[in-house]
């Protein structure tokens, strides 16, 4: 897959394409069949499939106020996922102030007509770009029979009755719910960062080893889950606990994981987690004792549900 940051330079090759306009933070499900619909039209055209996307996500640039913003994908998984979805190039537009400026219309003549001279234009349902929102799905229509190119609106993508959309996808996950969240994307909601030392009471007082990590990404609701982690390429089962660790009297929020049937240092190292399910709430037990038969409990469940997932894909698309 071809990855273009400039669109001053746009090989030949991907001129008369077929392309999609998106911010496609998660690629959840409606994001896949979009792409799936995206790849397939071009190559029944003998064309290639492009998608414009934009970094940083404008949010980020038009809400600077947003602090924390959740995103739900880094820009390397972003890339990763849609080059799963075989789609030939992606073209990644710097999102500035001065680009927010930008009219639908300027974006549609400069830079689909201009510079691709697209021959289809497949959007979102509810998809609507360029300064005020005004590239809607009527307007691209009007603009493609005046240039000469064709325009389809990809109806919502449902999962057990709910649309799949990356607001949706971000509420499911803050609500803990984690289930939810997978169903719509398709696969287990994963987050990497490094493992970072934390207060060792799990180790020192416990007798359950744990890390501390870190994540730039939006985190699951306070509370223990069953987790499947990968490190160094290596797939171990686990259990995450979200939270301050009120039985301490802790204050600040961490992400305290402890893999099963593992031993060794892991700090300063970088781990992924995909969170499989929501096991309690996180809650404050009256000693270490009572909170280490607690995690004893939350480690056989999790065992239990983590069984199958040791041999399926976690990423399953």
């Amino acid at each position: 897959m071809k990855i273009i940051r400039n669109i001053e330079n746009i090989p030949e090759d991907l001129k008369n394409c077929i392309v999609t306009i998106g911010n496609f933070d998660g690629i959840h499900l409606g994001h896949r069949e979009l792409f799936r619909k995206l790849v397939t039209e071009a190559r029944t055209r003998n064309t290639k499939s492009v998608v414009i996307t934009f970094e940083p996500h404008p949010q980020k640039i038009l809400h600077p106020e947003m602090r924390p913003f959740f995103m739900l994908t880094t820009l390397d998984e972003k890339l990763s996922l849609i080059q799963s979805c075989d789609v030939d190039a992606v073209i990644l537009i710097p999102f500035s102030m001065e680009f927010a400026k930008t009219t639908a219309q300027e974006f549609v003549e400069n830079i689909l007509w201009e510079k691709l001279r697209l021959r289809k234009l497949l959007v979102g349902y509810d998809y609507a770009f360029g300064k005020g929102k005004e590239g809607n799905a009527g307007f691209l229509k009007a603009s493609g029979e005046k240039l000469g190119f064709e325009v389809e609106e990809i109806g919502a993508v449902k999962s057990d009755g709910m649309i799949s959309s990356s607001t949706a996808v971000r509420l499911a996950i803050l609500d803990g719910n984690v289930k939810q969240a997978s169903e719509m994307l398709g696969r287990p909601y994963g987050v990497t960062g490094t493992v970072v030392k934390g207060y060792r009471r799990g180790t020192d007082m416990v007798g359950y080893p744990t890390a501390n990590i870190k994540s730039e990404k939006v985190i699951p609701a306070i509370g223990v889950y069953a987790i499947i982690a990968e490190l160094d390429g290596v797939r171990h089962s686990g259990v995450i606990n979200i939270g301050t660790n009120p039985t301490f009297g802790n204050k600040e929020i961490s992400a305290e994981v402890h893999l099963l049937d593992f031993k060794g240092d892991i700090y300063g190292r970088e781990i992924t987690i995909h969170f499989i399910a929501r096991l309690r709430d996180e809650k404050k037990f009256n000693n270490p004792e009572e909170l280490g038969r607690q995690i004893q409990k939350d480690i056989e469940r999790a065992r239990e549900i983590l069984s199958s997932w040791m041999t399926d894909p976690v990423t399953k698309q």
